[in-house]
């Protein structure tokens, strides 16, 4: 897979998931926008990492949480050109049963995964149109398809962030853009690994594992491919057979 000359903007580029999709897309020869808010030292090394292996890679730090700082922060990407390549990755878990949940709780989730996902795609995507080849790859969740206890704020968000992919898929489609959504189930990671321990995996996950990042990597690279030109509008899960 090749995306020499194309430009790829991962949000949530500091975690797991979004480290090894940008490593990935780099490894094709797309030059790489990493996102960071809070952790803007672990994109500046992943920057580093992908420049020693011979790639390309630009830091971007800002609040997906504000307006403003999202408009100027992709003002300020589309200055270098159009990001034909887009995952919507970022995305925070602040647990809580939902009569005990804070509104502050509620919010903060769906303004980070849904509203960050408006926020950063409406700018990007006229200069996407116009070049008639795009893929927008939104990063959803299990918890989505089936619901999770305590969890009723991110599922929410990534159940809406399903939905939006449906809708957006059709509005784009005549354009060369697609618009699909991975739903990851247990991949490890620190934040997982924290969570889930192998008992609990074995007893939820068919396959006897978490997955991996790399794992969820490959999936979007395809999606990002010109090979997956005829996919779009599909929530796709990684889980290991959980449902």
């Amino acid at each position: 897979m090749s995306w020499n000359g194309k430009r790829a903007l991962v949000t949530g580029a500091s975690g797991a998931l979004g480290q090894a999709i940008a490593r990935r897309l780099a490894a094709g020869g797309a030059t790489v926008l990493l996102h960071a808010n809070s952790r803007p030292e672990s994109v500046q090394a992943l920057a580093d990492d992908i420049a020693k292996a011979g790639g390309r890679a630009e830091c971007h730090a800002f609040d997906l949480r504000s307006d403003q700082a999202c408009a100027q922060a992709c003002q300020k990407i589309l200055e270098g050109g159009p990001v034909q390549i887009l995952v919507n990755n970022a995305g925070v878990h602040d647990d809580a049963v939902l009569p005990g949940m804070r509104a502050e709780q509620w919010h903060k989730v769906i303004d980070v995964s849904l509203n960050g996902f408006f926020r950063v795609t409406q700018p990007l995507l006229l200069p996407m149109l116009r070049t008639r080849w795009g893929r927008i790859i939104n990063v959803s969740s299990v918890a989505s398809l089936t619901g999770n206890r305590g969890q009723v704020n991110y599922s929410a968000a990534k159940g809406a962030i399903n939905s939006a992919t449906k809708s957006l898929s059709l509005e784009v489609a005549a354009r060369g853009v697609t618009v699909n959504a991975i739903a990851p189930g247990i991949i490890a990671s620190p934040m997982a690994d924290a969570v889930f321990d192998k008992s609990l995996i074995d007893q939820m996950v068919p396959s006897k594992r978490a997955g991996t990042p790399e794992e969820v990597a490959a999936l979007a690279a395809f999606l990002a491919s010109d090979e997956a030109g005829y996919i779009t509008g599909q929530v796709i899960s990684v889980n290991g057979g959980m449902i």
